[in-house]
Order: structure tokens, then C-alpha cells, then sequence
């Protein structure tokens, strides 16, 4: 194939993984419509029922009607809202499989890592993201995460067609480097897992003490925390990583452009919602609340600084 051939394919591999996506947005938000509900005492019943069984009558546990009790709140979710949770993640996947296709496609067309400009860098956040979704899925159940994390995919990758969109071609001279394959990468799979940490967090605030066919609290917090304490190393290494390439490119590690300070203070900020946990002990809403602020400073720092503010980092092409 020729290189517009290939860029041709890769434009209609990102429309297929749109609509992918959003479909099992939908398969996945008829499972969380109709499947079970529950309130957060007896979603930790079912968790210390399948950690800790307790014979009946045993003391220092909760009582057998208790349980039943607990377990009474609980709707049993139905056959076919299942089925369609199940159908979803199968959708999922191919929308991964299509979304992976669009970057290597893309790649070989430009002969060059596909994330040298505001579209292709969106195109692949949005891909880890969705990795991140799948990758948690396959050792926990997550999916009352999907819908949440196919529409904030299927959106982000339209927003990129519409607005980011940049013909296939060479990158401008500073890009022009391997580093590309190490700082910008580091940067994409940290921002995937930032996103499906935002996802919980925007989802524990919304998330009541009632009755609810969300997750309890803490098992959102528990999804945020271990994404964002796997991501954080990831975001310092490409901030290491972008200064020693400004020092090859620039002939300076840091010279406060508007991207190294708004990667500067995202990292601040996702390192003190780390602290407040390990050392003052912090859980539920204020911890949740420092992680969106981080999460607002991570999404600033993609969109607001590469659109809206000129710098050396000023190559979104839009």
C-alpha cells in the first residue's frame, strides 16, 4: 500500500473504533440500567461473605439474617442485562484491536511513532485509556467502569477527527527524534491510566450513600488510587525524559515553557494526593477531590497549553 493508502485506512480504522466504542458504551450502560442495585453496606457484605464465610450463629460476625437482610436490598441483576455486559467488552476489544490498527497504520504511512501532533497524540491517550479499562478488567471485574470509559474514549477520539485532525506527514524538526518513541510514550500510558482514574473519581462524587447500581465508594477509590499509583512513576519518567530531550533539542533542561510548567504542576499535583494518602492518612471525598484536580491539571496541560497557549511545545496544528 502506498503511504496515502495507509492513511486513508487508518482515518477509517479511527471511525470504526468510534463507533465501537460506542456501542458498547451502550451495552454497557444497559447492564449498569438494569442490573443489580445496591447500597454500599451490602456490597460489603458480598465482599466479606466470598473473603470471610460466617457460620450461622458465629459470633463476631455479622448474624444470618443480617446477611439476608443485606442481601434483600440487592436486585439480582437479569439474564439479559448481563448478556449485554458481556457483549460490550466484546466490543470493546474490537474497538482496542481497531483503535491500535489506526495508530500502526498511521505510523507506516508517516514512517515515523504516530504521535507527532495534537491528533495522533489524542488518538493514542485515548487508546490507553481504554487498554488501562481492559488491562484492569482481565484480573478484576470493572465493568461498571465501561460506559464511563467507552464515551470519554468514543468522545475524545471524535473531538480529535473534528478539531486535532492533521493530514498524515513529516513532524517539525524538534520532533524529529527517538526521544519521541521514549518521552511520548511514558507520557501516553500514564495519561491512560490518569483517565481511567479521573472516570472513578467523577463517579465516586456523583455516587450516593443510598441505594445505587454504581460500585461502592471504596471500591472506586481502590481502581483510582492503584491507577494512579502505577501511572505516577510513568509521568515523572517522561518528565525526566522531556528534559534531557530539551537539552539535545534546546540546549537546556528546563526553560519554563508553558508545557514543562503545566507537566511540573501535574506532577505536583498527583504526588500530593500520593503524600496526603501514605502520610496523612486521607480517604474518600477530599482524597478524590486532590485526584481531580490533578486530573483537571492533566487535561489542561494536554489541551488548554497545546491549543490556547504558543510556547516551544506549541505544535497541536489546529
Amino acid at each position: 500500500m502506498s503511504a496515502e493508502q495507509l492513511a486513508e485506512l487508518s482515518d477509517l480504522f479511527v471511525v470504526a473504533a468510534v463507533l465501537l466504542y460506542f456501542f458498547a458504551m451502550l451495552g454497557f450502560a444497559i447492564e449498569l440500567a438494569f442490573g443489580r442495585s445496591r447500597t454500599g453496606k451490602a456490597a460489603a457484605v458480598e465482599r466479606s461473605e466470598v473473603k470471610q464465610p460466617v457460620a450461622v450463629g458465629a459470633g463476631g460476625g455479622p448474624s444470618a439474617d443480617g446477611v439476608v437482610a443485606d442481601a434483600a436490598e440487592a436486585k439480582e441483576p437479569s439474564g439479559g442485562a448481563t448478556r449485554a455486559g458481556k457483549v460490550a467488552l466484546v466490543l470493546a476489544w474490537v474497538g482496542w484491536a481497531a483503535n491500535l490498527a489506526a495508530i500502526a497504520t498511521r505510523g507506516m504511512a508517516v514512517d515515523r511513532w504516530p504521535w507527532g501532533n495534537m491528533y495522533e497524540f489524542v488518538v493514542a491517550i485515548c487508546f490507553a485509556a481504554v487498554t488501562a479499562f481492559l488491562g484492569t478488567q482481565i484480573r478484576y471485574n470493572v465493568r461498571f467502569l465501561g460506559a464511563f470509559v467507552m464515551v470519554t474514549a468514543a468522545l475524545g477520539l471524535g473531538l480529535a477527527v473534528k478539531f486535532f485532525y492533521t493530514a498524515a506527514g513529516p513532524v517539525v524538526p524538534a520532533l524529529d527524534s527517538y526521544w519521541i518513541a521514549i518521552h511520548v510514550t511514558a507520557a501516553i500510558i500514564a495519561s491512560g491510566l490518569f483517565t481511567l482514574a479521573g472516570v472513578a473519581g467523577v463517579l465516586y462524587l456523583v455516587r450516593g450513600d443510598g441505594m445505587s447500581r454504581l460500585p461502592s465508594r471504596a471500591d472506586l477509590e481502590r481502581v483510582a488510587h492503584r491507577a494512579i499509583v502505577f501511572s505516577f512513576p510513568l509521568w515523572t519518567f517522561a518528565v525526566i525524559a522531556g528534559a534531557l530531550w530539551a537539552d539535545r533539542a534546546w540546549g537546556r533542561y528546563w526553560g519554563w515553557d508553558p508545557k514543562e510548567v503545566w507537566s511540573f504542576i501535574t506532577w505536583v499535583a498527583y504526588a500530593a494526593y500520593l503524600h496526603a494518602k501514605v502520610t496523612a492518612g486521607w480517604r474518600g471525598r477530599a482524597a478524590t477531590i486532590v485526584q481531580l484536580v490533578a486530573f483537571a491539571c492533566l487535561m489542561f496541560n494536554l489541551i488548554g497549553v497545546n491549543v490556547f497557549i504558543s510556547g516551544l511545545h506549541s505544535y497541536a496544528d489546529v
